[in-house]
């Protein structure tokens, strides 16, 4: 019930006036069933602006920060995260991703859309980055397609650092599902994780305009002064 009075009655109404965001390939979710939303990361504004643009709900495994921020944007942030479902998680690695994994199946079993971001953390400097194995492993054991997805625009709307939001458009472009069923069962390999990975990227960058660039975005965010985050 939150959800809709927040997508319909309140939050929806609002940026769709504001920011006129645009949609193309919105016939490329599923009206049903389970499925993985991966989608290049550029701003905090991502996880909202997408959600409001489908007709289905969905759950984003959002890192814990998004509901502990301060100020105007970590009110409404928190408020949409809470408000929409959304699953805080932990990323530090180890037993934290084995839990976040898990979390992930399971929103999946419940035939519902999970968006991931492959990159693993936002984009430094607007490029597209190496992607994470764990969104295919997820894929490859729910057994379920991943549906690539362009966000165009927010970081210029919603840059890192930048609390109030500019006045701008945004964009999506949402692609044809990628169908990975030819390697169900080799979950455990971490070669064909690493292709099922490589693919999802390659369709991202071939969607968009980003120039890509073959390393984690959190090695780049670690050589940047502390201040840049």
């Amino acid at each position: 019930m939150v959800y809709w009075i927040l997508k319909y009655l309140i939050i929806g109404p609002v940026v769709k006036a504001i920011f006129r965001p645009w949609v193309v390939g919105r016939g490329n979710i599923p009206a049903s069933g389970a499925a993985i939303i991966a989608s290049n990361h550029l701003s905090v504004s991502d996880s909202i602006f997408f959600p409001l643009m489908i007709d289905r709900p969905m759950t984003y495994l959002a890192k814990s920060d998004y509901f502990t921020g301060s100020g105007l944007k970590g009110w409404a942030t928190r408020v949409f995260m809470k408000g929409t479902g959304q699953i805080p998680i932990d990323r530090t690695g180890g037993k934290a991703s084995e839990a976040s994994l898990n979390t992930g199946l399971q929103v999946l079993g419940r035939g519902s859309l999970l968006g991931i971001y492959p990159e693993g953390t936002r984009s430094p400097d607007g490029k597209l980055y190496r992607g994470r194995t764990g969104l295919a492993r997820m894929a490859l054991e729910a057994r379920v397609p991943v549906i690539p997805v362009v966000m165009i625009g927010t970081d210029d709307v919603m840059p890192i650092g930048r609390s109030v939001p500019r006045v701008g458009r945004v964009g999506m472009v949402i692609g044809e599902p990628l169908d990975f069923s030819r390697f169900h069962g080799l979950e455990s390999d971490r070669f064909v994780l690493r292709s099922v990975t490589d693919e999802i990227m390659v369709a991202l960058h071939r969607m968009g305009e980003q120039e890509y660039d073959d390393v984690y975005a959190s090695t780049v965010k670690d050589r940047r002064p502390p201040t840049d985050t």
